[in-house]
């Protein structure tokens, strides 16, 4: 089954979206973005969200201490790195915290793909290289780049109605991560979930 991803959530409203649709997973992101948010407004949304979705917190180049409490304090059941982050980084980082980490590469080359696979990190996320961007730009990015992997991925980047059909029967991705193609205006819109969550489960029903 194709994991749903909702990244970027920062309202009640998006909460109550979510838990209608039920995706696996949401993303609250902590670095600087126009979705950026806070972890007291992180926490008191998470406290709304339904315990079958699971919240990844999003982050670039963050303190280990702070990501730390944010999943101490419950706010997070699992790590998303957008940042330079090392294996050295990741790996002090799960000794510290039991949950899985995911590390976003910003997709340039397959050679580039196969060594981010070596590192010590439990999913790999391939988003689109943009300058200036550790992520969330809403572009794609060139799929047929991507070589076989061994270990589970995430693709995101720019996904939507009109190309998320197509991107998962030609990469079978563990799991896909969705943010502006349910967006309007730069808000999360209901009807746009509802139709890409409705949609990818009719896609694994026919598999």
């Amino acid at each position: 089954m194709t994991k749903i991803k909702i990244c970027g959530l920062t309202r009640e409203e998006d909460i109550k979206s979510v838990n209608l649709w039920l995706p696996d997973y949401i993303g609250f992101v902590f670095c600087k973005s126009r979705r950026q948010i806070d972890p007291n407004q992180a926490g008191k949304l998470k406290k709304l969200l339904d315990e079958r979705i699971r919240a990844a917190g999003v982050f670039v180049n963050a303190p280990l201490d702070f990501i730390e409490r944010l999943f101490y304090d419950g706010i997070i059941d699992i790590v998303q790195l957008h940042g330079d982050e090392s294996p050295v980084y990741i790996s002090k980082l799960k000794s510290r915290i039991p949950c899985p980490v995911i590390k976003a590469v910003r997709v340039k080359n397959a050679d580039q793909i196969l060594k981010y696979e070596k590192f010590p990190c439990d999913i790999l996320l391939l988003d689109a290289y943009v300058e200036g961007f550790y992520g969330g730009s809403g572009k794609t990015f060139d799929h047929s780049v991507v070589p076989k992997l061994n270990k589970e991925f995430f693709i995101a980047g720019g996904l939507n109605m009109e190309n998320i059909e197509r991107t998962i029967k030609m990469l079978e991705p563990c799991g896909v991560d969705i943010s502006s193609g349910v967006e309007t205006n730069g808000i999360k819109d209901d009807d746009k979930i509802s139709k890409i969550v409705r949609m990818i489960r009719s896609l694994d029903k026919k598999a």
